[in-house]
C-alpha cells in the first residue's frame, strides 16, 4: 500500500471514529467534563488507532496480523474498562453499549485500512443510525407482543434458514414450477403484509378512517372493506367508512404495482398505468367523500397480525398452484384460460396472480397477456368487494363504495385499452 492510499484509509478510519463519537458525545452532551468515559475526541482516536493497528498488521502476515490487531484490542479494553465501570457506578446504570461501540469502532478502523474502506464506512453509518434510534427501538420493544416477535423470527428463519435449502430449479412433477422462486415470493408477500401491519400498529389507526384505510390496504383491502361494512350497519358514518375502504382499495392497487414490478419488470411496465388510474379513480371518490367529513367517533380497531406460518404455507401453496394451473392452461388451452383463471382467483386474492403469472414470461406467455391477467384479477377483486359492500353494509355505504369502485374500474379499463393497443 503506497503512502497516499494509506493516508486516505487512515482518514476514513478517523472519520469513522468521529462519526460514532459525535453521536455518543451528543447523547451525553449535558454531562460535566471528565464524567463521560469517551466522547467525540476519544472515539476519533479509537477509530484512528484501529486504522494504525491495521496498517501495522498488513506486513505481518495472517497470523501476525491477527495477533497485532488482537493486541491493540486487548489494550483498548484494558484502558477503557475501568473508566466504564466508574461511570456505570456513578450513574447507577448497567449498560455495556459504549464499551461495545468502542470495540466495534476500533475494528472498523482496522477494516478501513485493511482494504475495505467503503464497507467500513457503510457499517459505521449503520451503527450510528442504530445508536441514534435508541428511544424508538426501546419503544418498539415495549409495544410489540410475543406473537409479533415470533412472526419476525419466523420471517427471518424462512429467509435465512429455509430459503437456501429449497431447490432452485424447475421440478417436472410440479408442472415445471421452481420452488425457490415460489418460496421467495411467499416471503416477499408475508414481509410486505407484516410491515403493513406494523405500520398500522406503531403509526396508529387513531388518525381517522382515511389513514386507517390506507394502512389497512397494505395488509388486506378486502378485510378493510368487510370491517367498514359491518361498522356501517352499527350507525357508523357510512360515507366516511366508504371513503376509508376506497382508500384501502387504491393502496391495494399501488401495492399490486410494486409486486408486479418485483415479479417481472416487463409485466409491471405494461400494467402499472391501468392500476394507477384505477387507484386514482377510487382515491378521487374517497377525496370527495372526505370533504363531507370522515372522522369517526370511535376509532377503527387495528388489524390482527397477518403473519402466521400456516397462512404463509397456504400462500406458498396457492402461489405454486395458481402458477402451475396457469402454465398448464396456457399450454393446453391458450391465453383465454389464463384470463379465466385470473378472474376466478381474483375474487378472493390478487397477490397469487400478480406474483405467479409473471413467472411464465417469456417462456410460456407474453408480457401483455400476463399484464392483462393481473388487470382482470384486480377488476374481479374490485367487483367482489363492491358486492360485499352492497350486501354486508348499509345502503349508503354500499352505494358510495359502489360508485367509487365503478370510477376505479372505468378509469383503469380505459387506460388499459389505450396502453395495450
Amino acid at each position: 500500500m503506497n503512502g497516499e492510499t494509506l493516508i486516505h484509509h487512515l482518514a476514513v478510519a478517523l472519520a469513522i471514529g468521529l462519526l460514532v463519537g459525535a453521536e455518543r458525545h451528543w447523547r451525553e452532551r449535558d454531562a460535566s467534563p471528565g464524567t463521560r468515559t469517551a466522547g467525540v475526541r476519544t472515539f476519533g482516536l479509537i477509530g484512528l488507532g484501529g486504522g494504525i493497528m491495521g496498517a501495522l498488521a498488513a506486513p505481518a502476515g495472517p497470523v501476525g496480523g491477527a495477533l497485532t490487531i488482537g493486541a491493540g484490542l486487548f489494550a483498548l479494553v484494558a484502558v477503557l474498562l475501568p473508566f466504564a465501570l466508574r461511570e456505570s457506578d456513578a450513574e447507577d446504570n448497567v449498560s455495556a453499549t459504549s464499551l461495545v461501540v468502542a470495540i466495534v469502532t476500533y475494528a472498523l478502523g482496522a477494516l478501513a485500512v485493511s482494504g475495505q474502506p467503503q464497507a467500513a464506512g457503510a457499517a459505521a453509518v449503520a451503527m450510528t443510525g442504530l445508536l441514534a434510534a435508541r428511544e424508538q427501538l426501546h419503544g418498539l420493544m415495549a409495544r410489540i407482543t410475543w406473537a409479533e416477535m415470533r412472526s419476525a423470527i419466523l420471517l427471518l428463519s424462512m429467509t435465512l434458514v429455509a430459503l437456501p435449502l429449497v431447490p432452485d430449479r424447475p421440478i417436472p412433477w410440479l408442472a415445471g414450477i421452481n420452488p425457490h422462486k415460489i418460496w421467495t415470493l411467499a416471503i416477499l408477500l408475508a414481509g410486505i403484509s407484516f410491515l403493513g401491519y406494523l405500520a398500522v400498529k406503531l403509526g396508529g389507526a387513531q388518525r381517522g378512517l382515511l389513514l386507517a384505510g390506507a394502512a389497512g390496504g397494505l395488509v388486506s383491502s378486502t378485510a378493510t372493506t368487510l370491517s367498514n361494512a359491518a361498522a356501517s350497519t352499527k350507525d357508523g358514518p357510512a360515507r366516511g367508512l366508504a371513503a376509508g375502504a376506497l382508500v384501502a382499495g387504491a393502496v391495494s392497487c399501488l401495492r399490486t404495482i410494486v409486486l408486479a414490478m418485483i415479479a417481472s419488470p416487463a409485466v409491471g411496465l405494461v400494467v402499472w398505468p391501468a392500476l394507477l388510474a384505477a387507484a386514482a379513480g377510487m382515491g378521487a371518490m374517497a377525496a370527495i367523500l372526505s370533504l363531507r367529513g370522515t372522522k369517526a367517533e370511535e376509532e377503527p380497531n387495528p388489524p390482527s397480525n397477518p403473519f402466521e406460518i400456516g397462512s404463509v404455507l397456504r400462500m406458498a401453496a396457492l402461489l405454486g398452484g395458481v402458477g402451475a394451473i396457469a402454465k398448464l392452461g396456457a399450454e393446453w388451452l391458450g391465453g383465454a384460460a389464463v384470463l379465466l383463471i385470473a378472474a376466478v382467483t381474483g375474487l378472493a386474492d390478487v397477490d397469487a396472480i400478480t406474483l405467479s403469472v409473471p413467472q411464465l414470461v417469456p417462456g410460456v406467455i407474453e408480457a401483455t397477456l400476463a399484464a392483462a391477467a393481473i388487470a382482470v384479477a384486480v377488476a374481479s377483486n374490485i367487483i367482489a368487494k363492491a358486492v360485499y359492500a352492497a350486501t354486508l353494509g348499509n345502503r349508503e355505504y354500499g352505494r358510495t363504495y359502489g360508485i367509487g369502485s365503478l370510477l376505479g374500474l372505468a378509469a383503469g379499463g380505459a387506460v388499459l385499452l389505450v396502453t395495450m393497443r
